[in-house]
C-alpha cells in the first residue's frame, strides 16, 4: 500500500511515519514540500504519488491566531480537505482526516457523540468543521477521526509549555473550568494504523470496506480533566527529572485568563462507537501521560 502522509513534522505525523511504515510504502510530506493553502501543490502531489490511502495530520491549529487570519485557516483546515478528498475520490483511495473537540460548543453535560449538534465557538472550530464535512459531501471513502487536548514530546503543546514554564516561572495560574481529555499523539497515531490494519484484513480493499464502516470517530484517551488538573498531575508525575523554579500553580477561570478565541468548556468526547465497530479503546489519560513521560 502507498500512504501519503501530510503535516510529518506535527505532533501526530511525526508518530505516524512510525505506526503507518508497518502497512505500506510511507510518502511524509511537511509545510516545506506541501503548502496545504495551495490548492494546484495538494493537487499535483496525489497525481504524481497516486496514494492508496491518504492521511492528513496537517492543520492550522493556533486557536487564537486564527481569529485574525481566518482566510489562511479556512484554507488549510476546510479547503485543503475538500481538495484531498476530491483528488482522492477521483484515485478510488482512501482519506483519513483529524479533527477537532472545538467543532463543539462546551454546553454539554455528558460526552458528545458523533452526531451531536456542532456549534464551534471559533473560527479554528469553525474551520475545522467545515473541512469534515467537505470530505463527507465529496463522496471519497473516508475515516474522519475527532479527537482532544493532543500533546506529545515534541512540536508546541500544553505539556511542553507547563515542563518549560516550570523551570522558569515561581508561580503559573492555568484554567480551572474547562474539561477534556488529554490525548498523546502516540495513541492516536497507533490507533489510526490499527484501524487501517483492520481494514486491509476484512478481504475487502481498504476503499471499498471504507465505503462500509467509514465515517466520523471519536478518538482520544478515556476519563477526563481540568488544564489545572493535568498541569499538576504532570508536575507530580515528572518530579524530580529535572531543576524547577516553580512553587505555586493558581487555579483560574477561563474568562479570567482572557484568551482571544472562545473554548468549549466542556468537550469529553465519547469513544464507544470506534470499541464497537473497530474494537479499539484508548487508554487512560493519566496512564498515557505517564507513558509520553518515560521518553
Amino acid at each position: 500500500m502507498r500512504i501519503l502522509l501530510t503535516g510529518a513534522q506535527g505532533q501526530v505525523g511525526y508518530e505516524l511515519r512510525r505506526t503507518l511504515a508497518t502497512l505500506g510504502e510511507v510518502i511524509a510530506c511537511d509545510r516545506r514540500e506541501l503548502d496545504l493553502s495551495q490548492q494546484m501543490q495538494i493537487r499535483d502531489k496525489v497525481r504524481a504519488v497516486k496514494p492508496h490511502l491518504l492521511v492528513n495530520a496537517a492543520a492550522y491549529t493556533a486557536v487564537d491566531k486564527a481569529e485574525t487570519e481566518p482566510e489562511l485557516a479556512e484554507a488549510i483546515n476546510a479547503t485543503a480537505p475538500a481538495v484531498m478528498a476530491e483528488e482522492c475520490g477521483k484515485l478510488n483511495a482512501a482519506l483519513v482526516h483529524y479533527s477537532t473537540d472545538y467543532v463543539f460548543d462546551g454546553t454539554a453535560t455528558q460526552p458528545y457523540r458523533e452526531d451531536d449538534v456542532h456549534n464551534p465557538q471559533s473560527v479554528y472550530g469553525a474551520s475545522k468543521l467545515r473541512g469534515e464535512q467537505a470530505v463527507r459531501a465529496s463522496g471519497a471513502s473516508h475515516l474522519i477521526l475527532r479527537t482532544s487536548w493532543v500533546y506529545g514530546m515534541r512540536g508546541k503543546n500544553f505539556l511542553l509549555t507547563i515542563q518549560r514554564l516550570a523551570r522558569e516561572r515561581e508561580e503559573l495560574a492555568i484554567v480551572n473550568d474547562q474539561v477534556g481529555a488529554p490525548t498523546w499523539s502516540r495513541n492516536i497515531a497507533e490507533a489510526t494504523a490499527q484501524i487501517v490494519a483492520w481494514c486491509n484484513g476484512s478481504g475487502q480493499t481498504l476503499n471499498e470496506i471504507l465505503q462500509t464502516v467509514g465515517g466520523t470517530y471519536h478518538l482520544t484517551n478515556q476519563g477526563q480533566t481540568t488544564w489545572y488538573d493535568f498541569a499538576n498531575t504532570l508536575l507530580r508525575m515528572s518530579e524530580g527529572r529535572e531543576p524547577r523554579k516553580l512553587q505555586r500553580v493558581r487555579a483560574i477561570t477561563t474568562a479570567e485568563y482572557g484568551l482571544p478565541a472562545a473554548r468549549p468548556l466542556y468537550s469529553v468526547l465519547d469513544g464507544s462507537k470506534l470499541n464497537a465497530v473497530f474494537g479499539i479503546g484508548l487508554p487512560a489519560w493519566e496512564q498515557a501521560l505517564a507513558l509520553a513521560l518515560e521518553l
